[in-house]
Order: C-alpha cells, then structure tokens, then sequence
C-alpha cells in the first residue's frame, strides 16, 4: 500500500469521527434563537448527544482508528467540542433558514465519503467521489461542486448509515465552519484548530482562496463557496489555522501578539517563556538562549573537571599521606615516655634471666664455627628485644625494639645457613601465654613469624583506635596468633608437552620437585620451554597433548584444586594504573584473603607486603599508565609480585619477576621472596641472566635445554659440582649460569678432551639420576649426532612425524582441527569447576562486587577527564542536530529523531567501550586467580548506569532547546534513556568480544545501517529488510519518539496524525512497549556479553 493509500484509509476511518457532529447538529439547530440563552441550550444539547453517539461510535473508531487514536473521548472532545464558541452553528442556521438539519451529512454520506476517499491517492482525485444517487452523470446539481451543499426534500435520519437520502433542492455555498466534499450535496463540520470562512474568488487565477477549487465552467451564476476537504496537512494545508495565528473556532482567526507564540492548527496562544525571543505573529518560541546559558555552564564545568580533576586528587592524596604521618607522629611523641619507663621497669625485674641468658649465648664461643658470632649478636639483640617485649598493652611499640628486630631480620638474612638456633627470653606474662614451647625461638620461620607479629599487632591495634597505619613501627605486644600457611609440594615425573596437530615438543621428560620454604630459579636459553614449564606446573597448558604425572603433596590431583592459595606473577607489569600502590594491594588482599579474615589482620598483611617490597615512599603514588607517568619501571614490577604476596600464597610462580630490574632492585626483590619462602611458601620463578650474588641466593636450580630437556634440577650450591665432574669448569670472572646458557645455546665450545656435547647434556642428567631415557636420545650418548638426534634435543619434529608431503588442504584440516580442540580445552577449563582443597572461603560474590564497586568507581573519578570530553562531545551534537534538524509537522520530527538515534548510539557505544576493552588484561588475570567473574561484571555496568542517567540529560538539555518539540522533557528524556541502556548493552559485547579496532569500527557501523533499514522497512520489495527493522533497536527508538510527540497534536492534526502513523506502521499504544524491547535488548546484550567474557578468555 502506497503513503497515500495509506493516508486515504486513515481518512475512511477518520471521518467517522464526523458523522457524530452531523447527527447531534441537527437534532438541535432547527431552532433558530441567537440570543445567548439559545446558544447555552446548543451546548447543552451538544454535550447529551456526544454522549450518546459517541458510544455508538466508539467501537468503530477503536477497529479503524486504534493505532493512533487510545482515548476516544479525549480526541473527540479535542476536535468538536465546539462549546467555548457556537457562533458559527448559528450563523448556519439562520442562513439555512431553520433546515440546517436538511443540509448536513448523515452517517450513509459520511462512509460514502470516507470510502471514496480510500480509493484516491492524490488530491485531484479525492476532489471527486464516486457517482451517487445526488451526483452521478444524468444528475449534476450545484451543490455536487466543491463548496456548495443542498437540502433534502424529506426528513433525514441522521443515524440511517445503509441509505444516502435525495439531497438535490435548494443548493447554496457551504457554510463558515463546515466544508463541503466535491461530488456530494451535504456539509460537514470543520474540526477545532481549522479555520473554515467562505472562499474568495481570485480574478486574476480563477481560483477560490483560501481553497485551490475553482469554479465550474458554464455556470455565470455560481460563486465560491465554503471549504471543500479536510485531510492531512499535506492534502488540505489552507484549512489548518496557519502558524503566528490561533483560531478559537473556526470562522475566526487571530494573529498572535508579542510574547506568545502559536503554532500551525493552535485553537489558543501559548505563552513563552522568560527568556524567549516571540515576536508578533510568531509560529514557536525561540529558546536558544537557555540552550546556549546551560550549554555555557555545562562546558565551563567540564573543562574544569577535565583540567582540574587530576590535581584535586593529587592533593586529596597527598593530604591523606599527610594526615597518616602526622597520626604516626602523635602516637610516638605521646607514648615515647611511657614505653621507655616500662622497658626500664621490666629490664630490672628481668635481670637474673638476663645474665642466664647471656651466660648460654656466650658459651657457644667455644665452637669453632665462624657462624657463632653471627649467633651471639643475634642473641643479645635478641635479650634487647626481650626487655621491650616485657611492656604493658598500654606501650605498643618502640623505636628501639623496632631497630632490635629489624637488625634481627636483617642478620638472619645476611646469614641464612646459620645451623645454631636463636634464642628468645621471654618476660611479659601476656608473651608468654603466645610464645612457643620452651620460651625459645628456634628456627629462622618462627623468628620471622614471631617478629612480623609483633609489627603487624601494633598496626591492627592502631587500625581499631582509628590511627592510619605507618610503616616500621614494631610493637611487642601481647596477645598475637601466629597463622600457619598449608604447604604445597610440587613433583613432576616424565612431563612431556606435544604441540597439538604436530609432532613438536615443548617439554620432554622433565622429572623433579619444587620443596616449599624454597626458591627455585628455572632458567635455560630461549625456546626451552620455560614459560610453558611453569604454565604447566599451574595447570593452565592449553592447546597441548600432556604426558606424565604431576603430584600435589604426592597425590595425583588437580593443582586448580588449590587455585585460591597459588599465585602467579605474569611477566607483563599486569596493574591498575589509575590506582594507587596501596589501593591495588588493598584490592587484590580483600578478594583473595580469607573471608573470616579480620580487616585489621589484612591491613597487617599489606602493611607487610609493602615493607617487604620497599614501597613505603610510593604507597600513595599512582602506579600510571603509557599516557601517564607513575612510579619507575622497578617499583611497578614490585607491584606486580605484591598482588600475589599478599594474598599469603602458598605456591607462587613467577615468571621473569626481575626482567628490567637493575641489580639492586632485583635484590630487593627477591629477599621479599626469600622472606615469604621462610613461611613456608613454595616459590619457582624463571630468570633471564641473573647477577652471581643473585644466583647465590636461590636455594635450587632447574636449567633447561631447548626442547624442554632438563640439563640440571637441584640445589645451587651442587650445580658447578655436578658439571665439574663431566669437566665443565665454569672460568674465574664468569656467572656459572650465564655460562651454562652459552654451552646450550652453542655459543660456548665444550673441549673436545671432555668428551661431552652440549646435546648430550640433557641425557647424562637423565642417566645420573637413573631417569628413563628415550631410545631416539639414546644415540647422542653413543656419539650417534644424526638428524634426530639433533631436532629432538632442539624440539624437532619426533620419528613419525607429520610428512613433508602433507598437501596445503591437509594441513588446513589439520589446523582447523588443532583450533577446535584449544577452544574445547579453554571452555572445559572455564566451565567444569574442580574440587576445593585449599580450604580457604574466599569472599562471596556480593562482597567482592562491593570491592568491585569501590575500585571502579575510584577509576572513575581518576578519569572524569575523559568523562567531560565524552559529555561534550554530547553537548555540541545536540547543538548541531536540534539546529539542523527542525522538527517538522508533517513527520512529527521524525528527522531530527533519526540523526539523535545515529548519534547517540554511535557516541554512547563508542564511550562504553572502554568499560571492558582497557580492562581484558586485568581480568583475565583477575579471574584466572579465582575472583568472581560476576562481581566485576556486575560493578563495571552498575558505575556505567551513572553515564546512562546523565548522558540523555546532557544531549537533551540542547537538542530540545534548540529544536523545540511538541512532547515533552520527560518523554524524550526516558526514550533516550532507554535508548542508552540497550546501546550501552550491544557495546559490552563488542568490547569484549572482538579487538578495539573492529570494536569501534562496529560501534559505528551498526547504528548507521540499522537506522537507514528501520526508516525504509515499508517498503514491500524487501521483505527481509523490514524483518530485520522490526527486530532493531533504532525502529523502536524512533516509534517511542514519534509517538511522545505525535500525541500532542489534536483536533485539526487528527488525520495527518493518523496517516503519518499508518504509513510508518506505529501505534500509540506501542510507546511502552517500545522502552520494554529496549530495555530487554539491553539486558539481553549484558547477558551474551557475560558469556563472551567467560567462555572467550585469552587466546
């Protein structure tokens, strides 16, 4: 069907509406009275008979007219609720001389009119009906001309809707306020907001003004008449009360004054606002001067947000490190006194055990070990540190004891093979009650437990009286538990990894143990299968065929099993940036810490872990990004090995933790480490050519080959032994593992006189220590050094392997293979959950989306810069669209709605993609250590909605100022909210799914074309089009949009508001329907998005 047919039929529909006015018309204007009493008895009686006809009426209209009309009541009483002015019904019967009832339609002319119409599809043609029994080609009356109406010789049934009664006597010109139909002898009144008078014959065209009929040819004698249709405005535009006018009925018009404002078919003048420019006769109000004061104001506060924001937050952090130093500072200035009084105390009560314990400690000069002296002064350091110990809880924490300890530590470090045992003399009553068995500390881990207790004690109890924690404060007090961490023992027998698809080797027959309270350094040259070693060892081998036996504590199990409390440290710097070094420990310790944790034992836990990694001058520090600069390259890659530190792990991998450390940032390092191994972590990491006083400080050593042999695996001291003994002597000035390398690469040239060849290396390892050994590795140490020998030591291809014949579809297949088994594996390693055997509970999923919901929107407001250049952004487009675009009454505006749809879709999916895009990296390693996938999920879109409420207000606080439709603030404003979600929806799962390159190239495309096919989906040609439009988010968009401004035009508008309904197939009825589909998109989106973010992981 055809735009006009389409408009035709709304007529049909449309003009029923009139044949309501025509019956209740002539029940009561056969009484000709003009005095006032008469017309208020007119009213009264037009109020009883629309009562009655339109509930006769009401069930057609709702069949025919349902789409665009909901309240019948309302729009009838809009379009003929004529009783504010009855002038004109009263002018008509005085001039009809009392047979006004004779001369106006009944209900049988008025379908015969409306059906006319629905065959006509231009104006030229719904001029002229169809014959009838008055106009037809034998009978032609004057009053069959447009303009011009007759009376009915017999009395009229109005209510008769099957018989068109004869209308042929007395033919005059139409009345002002009716219009009479071309081709049919009746009149019919015009609608409120028409401006009806009798036409006026122009002499120079020949033509009827206002009306474009002219008059018949041959008929000197005939004049103009009244008007001749009413339609939509395109079709009868001259009986619409013109824009700068008002008409109260519809023989009079007004111009509009200064200060109000009237639009095209107005009945009343609408008032403008304050700051409005309305000049006389003006057709709307011009409110660009709010538009430009809030678009002035919005962009000065942006501006200042995006130049202002990072300082404000500089400074906010820096008077937090302010405050917690001065707090520190308060504490040991108020309490110094009291503590000193107290040691002294206690040292008198505690002499006697004093010099028993001095007595012991200098008893042990007599051995002959050098080691002793480091035993003695840590023994009376120790004595010192006793005499603290001894205060009461009101003395927490001394400069002195905090010295004695952490000289204590220091000593042990320097000193760790010290075999004597390190005494502590105990006091306090209070210390006793928590001290080990026997009052005595006697090995390294207890000393260190037993002193990190006394630091972290104070700074819980310094937590709870609501005092910022300061680092270096050493409490000896009272009542500290010690926690045990559960120990991890890792033993690998014949691991061997084979590349999926094809015979290549990335880890061979690799046999050993990794001991807990042990550092262990993997290291090997490039390509031996490092990294994968460690990969494998954490379960996360993907895309390869394992061989061998892993043991968890000698028991075959699935080291996932033990996911909570195993850490690994990638070797990118994986870190927040728009965080501080405190705020990113703090994070990852509360999601990964035990939930039955108290907080203050985790505020003891960070404290430690950024003591130990020597980020006490840059706790408050932002860790920065390329864009912007933070802390230094060594002090982010400390961060990033604290994430793991302190979530008290009991395995921690680590790979390449000191790639672009100077030396003595890697020292730092990995005494952090070598502290953490002495709770009994289990610790194993891969290095890149350590330093010698590095090397010295790992207590085993696994060096690999290429093709993942193992070349050696045992403890550091033994390994320039074990290759002294096949007559490989490292020479004086050289680092032994730097020297080993050089030998596997090939660099390095071994002696012929030793008879060993660096491919040789790995099964002479497998040989000492009685290991099996492949038969194909078996000819390198018969001095066979052939081709396989070769490739298998390198990881070549195996005997058997694929052929060089293989055709080009062959390993397509192959490959296309290899793929789908790699994704199966990544969705059984996401999807299938192994048992819990760490047992720690790690938070819910609601308290780790709180810390989701705190960290996200602390990043927020770090980057409330790109927040105001993304609002601004919003605010010039309104500008632009609500300027260029006018809304028009023959749409409805549904051009200025078409380019808001593209636009704020385009900006909005665009903004939202950096939610998840930025952020990948992070998550998956985030979700790979066992936080909940959800929370963050959950607190990403939750900080969103923020933007989704406020970016609609900014884009419609100018694109209504300055394009100024009919509907309302609020309508517009919920659409466009809607609207956000859903687009807000789709963004996440291009985000998430695909790269930021064809992310953002989606983002634009799709708003673009679904729009183009939801404002073309009439056309029939194409069905698949309009099936896709129906199902688009921008079709639904652009129906709510016209339908909250298609209500606000009545009476007159009715048909144009019909047919500009039906030819775009919306329904008023639809506008809540409408937000539902967008909402439900939106929602829809979030859900595939979830999915993609955990089935499609890191390729």
């Amino acid at each position: 069907m055809s735009y006009g047919d389409g408009q035709n039929k709304t007529r049909n529909a449309g003009l029923v509406i009139i044949i309501v006015l025509s019956c209740f018309s002539g029940q009561v204007l056969c009484q000709d009275s003009p005095n006032d009493t008469t017309i208020q008895l007119f009213a009264e009686a037009i109020y009883s008979s629309l009562s009655n006809f339109t509930s006769i009426f009401k069930d057609e209209i709702k069949e025919h007219l349902g789409f665009c009309i909901v309240d019948v009541d309302a729009d009838w009483d809009g379009a003929f609720n004529f009783s504010k002015n009855l002038n004109f019904l009263t002018q008509c019967a005085q001039k009809a001389k009392g047979d006004i009832t004779q001369r106006i339609c009944t209900a049988a002319e008025v379908k015969f009119y409306a059906g006319s119409f629905a065959t006509s599809s231009s104006r030229s043609s719904s001029n002229y009906l169809k014959p009838n029994k008055n106009c037809n080609l034998s009978s032609w009356v004057d009053g069959c001309e447009p303009g011009w109406g007759c009376s009915a010789a017999q009395k009229v049934e109005l209510n008769n809707s099957q018989d068109i009664p004869v209308r042929t006597s007395d033919c005059q010109p139409c009345c002002e306020g009716f219009f009479c139909p071309h081709g049919i002898t009746c009149m019919i009144p015009c609608p409120l907001g028409a401006y009806c008078p009798l036409a006026q014959l122009d002499n120079d065209t020949g033509v009827c003004e206002p009306y474009r009929y002219q008059l018949p040819p041959g008929k000197p004698n005939h004049t103009c008449g009244g008007a001749d249709i009413w339609a939509d405005i395109t079709s009868s535009r001259e009986v619409f009360c013109s824009a700068g006018s008002y008409c109260p009925s519809t023989v009079q018009k007004n111009p509009c004054s200064r200060g109000y404002y009237c639009r095209t078919g107005s009945t009343t003048r609408e008032k403008c606002f304050r700051l409005a420019s309305c000049e006389p006769q003006s057709a709307n109000q011009i409110i660009t001067a709010y538009g430009v004061i809030v678009f002035a104001g919005l962009s000065l506060l942006l501006i200042i947000i995006y130049n202002c924001s990072d300082q404000v937050l500089a400074t906010r952090e820096r008077r937090q490190a302010k405050s917690r130093e001065r707090a520190a500072q308060s504490v040991r200035e108020s309490q110094a006194r009291e503590k000193w009084k107290s040691a002294k105390d206690v040292a008198k009560k505690h002499a006697v055990e004093l010099r028993a314990q001095l007595s012991r400690t200098f008893s042990r000069r007599k051995q002959p070990d050098l080691r002793g002296v480091g035993s003695k002064n840590e023994s009376s350091q120790t004595l010192m540190v006793t005499g603290g110990s001894g205060t009461s809880q009101k003395s927490k924490g001394k400069k002195k004891e905090k010295s004695n300890l952490t000289k204590m530590i220091d000593q042990i470090e320097e000193n760790p093979d010290c075999p004597e045992g390190f005494h502590l003399a105990i006091g306090d009553k209070n210390i006793k009650k928590q001290a080990p068995k026997g009052k005595q500390l006697h090995t390294q881990s207890q000393i260190f437990k037993y002193a990190y207790g006394q630091i972290e004690k104070e700074k819980a109890m310094q937590e709870q009286n609501k005092n910022l924690t300061f680092s270096g404060v050493i409490s000896m007090a009272s009542d500290i538990e010690i926690r045990k961490r559960p120990m991890i023992e890792i033993a690998f027998k014949d691991l061997t990894l084979t590349l999926k698809g094809k015979n290549k080797h990335l880890l061979r027959s690799v046999t050993g143990k990794l001991f807990p309270g042990r550092v262990s350094a993997v290291m090997g040259p490039s390509g031996a299968g490092k990294t994968t070693f460690l990969s494998a060892l954490m379960g996360k081998a993907h895309g390869y065929t394992t061989t061998g036996l892993v043991l968890v504590n000698g028991k075959v199990e699935s080291i996932r099993s033990y996911k909570k409390i195993i850490g690994f440290v990638p070797q990118d710097d994986i870190v927040h940036g728009n965080l501080t070094v405190e705020e990113n420990l703090w994070f990852s310790a509360r999601c990964r810490l035990s939930a039955h944790l108290p907080q203050a034992e985790k505020v003891l836990v960070v404290e430690r872990v950024i003591e130990c990694l020597g980020l006490q001058p840059v706790r408050d520090s932002l860790v920065g990004t390329v864009e912007k600069r933070g802390i230094s390259g060594g002090q982010r890659k400390r961060v990033n090995v604290g994430l793991e530190m302190v979530m008290e792990p009991s395995l921690l991998i680590l790979d390449e933790p000191t790639s672009g450390l100077d030396s003595s940032s890697s020292q730092l390092l990995l005494r952090a480490l070598r502290r953490e191994a002495l709770e009994g972590v289990n610790i194993c990491m891969v290095l890149h050519q350590p330093s010698y006083s590095l090397f010295k400080m790992f207590d085993d050593f696994i060096l690999l080959a290429k093709g993942g042999l193992t070349v050696y695996h045992g403890p550091v001291k033994k390994v320039e032994e074990y290759f002294s003994g096949m007559g490989i002597v490292v020479p004086e000035r050289v680092n032994p593992p730097d020297y080993y390398i050089d030998i596997l690469e090939g660099i390095v040239i071994l002696n012929t006189s030793s008879g060993v060849n660096y491919k040789q290396l790995p099964v002479r390892w497998m040989l000492h220590n009685g290991y099996p050994v492949p038969m194909d590795m078996l000819k390198t140490v018969e001095g066979m050094e052939g081709t396989s020998g070769e490739s298998s030591s390198h990881g070549g291809a195996n005997p058997g392997g694929e052929g060089e014949d293989t055709s080009f579809a062959g390993e397509l297949w192959q490959d296309v293979k290899t793929n789908v088994d790699i994704k199966k594996d990544i969705l059984q390693n996401n999807f299938l959950s192994s048992s819990d055997l760490s047992n720690r509970k790690a938070p819910g999923v609601l308290l780790q989306y709180r810390y989701f919901l705190g960290r996200v929107g602390k990043q927020r407001l770090r980057e409330a810069g790109t927040q105001a250049v993304d609002l601004l952004i919003l605010l010039v487009a309104g500008i632009c669209l609500g300027t260029l675009a006018k809304v028009s009454d023959e749409t409805f505006g549904a051009s200025g709605y078409t380019y808001t749809v593209i636009a704020v879709s385009l900006l909005c999916k665009i903004a939202a993609l950096r939610s998840f895009s930025l952020d990948k990296l992070h998550y998956w390693r985030e979700s790979g250590a066992g936080m909940s996938s959800l929370a963050y999920f959950l607190a990403k879109d939750t900080v969103d909605h923020f933007s989704t409420i406020i970016k609609p207000l900014v884009y419609l606080s100018m694109f209504y100022f300055f394009n100024n439709p009919r509907s309302t603030v609020v309508d517009n404003y919920i659409v466009l909210l809607c609207l956000v979600y859903c687009v807000t929806g789709i963004a996440y799962i291009f985000a998430i799914y695909l790269e930021p390159g064809p992310a953002q190239l989606w983002s634009v495309l799709l708003p673009v074309v679904l729009t183009l096919m939801a404002t073309h989906s009439n056309d029939e040609n194409n069905k698949y089009v309009k099936y896709i439009a129906d199902y688009s988010y921008p079709k639904w968009a652009l129906e709510a949009f016209i339908i909250s401004n298609a209500k606000r035009y009545a009476g007159v508008w009715l048909i144009t508001r019909c047919g500009s309904l039906y030819a775009r197939q919306y329904d008023l009825n639809h506008w809540f329907q409408c937000l539902v589909c967008l909402v439900l998109t939106g929602v829809l989106g979030r859900i595939v998005a979830f999915f993609c973010l955990i089935v499609f992981q890191k390729k």
